[in-house]
């Protein structure tokens, strides 16, 4: 059995693997909330526990209907079966086996998992290069393309991720595969690129410290951007501390129900495109870029009106050869989950 998880600032998605050949198949998988709990190993031991009631339930029902044949399957897929492996792809940087983030509420602990799960070693993976060791076993469907590009053989390939952060990653080919380096990009600095967006820096330079690409490409970024275009206009979201302001202003932005929120809706979609064409030219990328995040799949239909695909070209004398990129969207958020829990197979002790 491999466990395996993406570890976010917002939530952690955890699930349990058996694997069958040379492929993995889902056996258990939950979304937890990451600041409803003290440290990482309580959620996972919170995670097993759901496993292990969720199967007791699954039995039950199996005996109920008197199915033999359902019951050696049930049981052979038990969550409580020994784990042979584990990996998790966090939020942050990971470097000599440890985890820095300024996202999550509590550092991972691994040493105390390993002896917890009895194992030699445990996977630690930045989450950006879980999701850029997933994509060769992402189905097609899980990809919707932006713009088909002419992909160069054996090119550079590069991942992004907007969510309670920035991520990205680097995919360079080594003559007999992909491998992958992470990037802490998202922390680079901000370089607007219009009048309005220059202002957009000068506004938040009076609030914040450093102004990084991913203190306006993410979640918070939304509201950050609202309140320097109207900041008069305030929505219910913004008065709780419980409140999720991102997902008000896209949902309200996307069902054209706020003119605040639609304006907002566009200015992040345009400047997320401009960080990302960025990245192309600096990694150039001519393989493939690859946008991933709960951020991208829940504003699907503004990243393929357009706007996005004209920021990322940009108006540079090599707008022409951002123009010929691939650009996806990567629109299974549990990616970096099974990227993490394949490097956790091979790792472990599988191909």
């Amino acid at each position: 059995m491999i466990l395996a998880g993406d570890v976010g600032g917002t939530k952690c998605n955890l699930g349990l693997f058996r694997q069958q050949g040379l492929a993995l198949h889902s056996v258990f998988q939950r979304r937890l909330a990451t600041g409803d709990y003290a440290g990482f190993e309580d959620l996972v031991d919170d995670f097993l526990e759901q496993a292990a009631a969720a199967h007791e339930v699954t039995v039950a029902a199996h005996e109920e209907n008197n199915n033999n044949n359902n019951n050696n399957n049930a049981n052979a897929n038990r969550p409580d079966s020994t784990i042979d492996a584990a990996g998790f792809g966090v939020a942050g940087v990971v470097a000599e086996g440890r985890h820095y983030s300024e996202n999550l509420p509590w550092v991972v602990d691994i040493s105390a998992l390993t002896r917890k799960l009895n194992l030699k070693n445990i996977c630690l993976l930045n989450d950006l290069t879980a999701t850029a060791l997933s994509l060769e076993r992402l189905p097609a469907n899980d990809l919707v393309a932006l713009n088909r590009g002419a992909p160069v053989h054996h090119a550079t390939r590069a991942v992004i991720a907007a969510g309670t952060g920035l991520g990205e990653a680097i995919l360079f080919w080594d003559g007999d595969k992909y491998q992958v380096a992470q990037s802490e990009g998202g922390q680079a600095d901000f370089a607007p690129r219009t009048e309005r967006e220059l202002q957009l820096l000068s506004h938040l330079r009076v609030h914040l410290p450093h102004v990084s690409c991913e203190q306006i490409v993410s979640g918070r970024g939304f509201r950050r951007i609202h309140e320097f275009l109207h900041p008069s206009v305030l929505h219910a979201s913004f008065e709780s501390p419980e409140g999720n302001a991102a997902s008000e202003i896209t949902q309200r932005g996307l069902a054209q129900s706020c003119a605040v929120c639609v304006e907002t809706l566009g200015f992040w979609t345009e400047i997320f495109g401009a960080v990302t064409g960025n990245f192309a030219l600096q990694t150039l990328a001519l393989g493939g870029i690859y946008v991933a995040g709960g951020i991208a799949v829940k504003i699907l239909p503004k990243l393929q009106d357009g706007a996005f695909f004209k920021s990322f070209c940009g108006s540079s004398n090599l707008a022409p050869v951002l123009a010929r990129i691939p650009l996806s969207v990567v629109v299974n958020e549990d990616a970096s989950m099974w990227g993490a829990a394949y490097q956790a197979l091979r790792s472990g002790h599988g191909p």
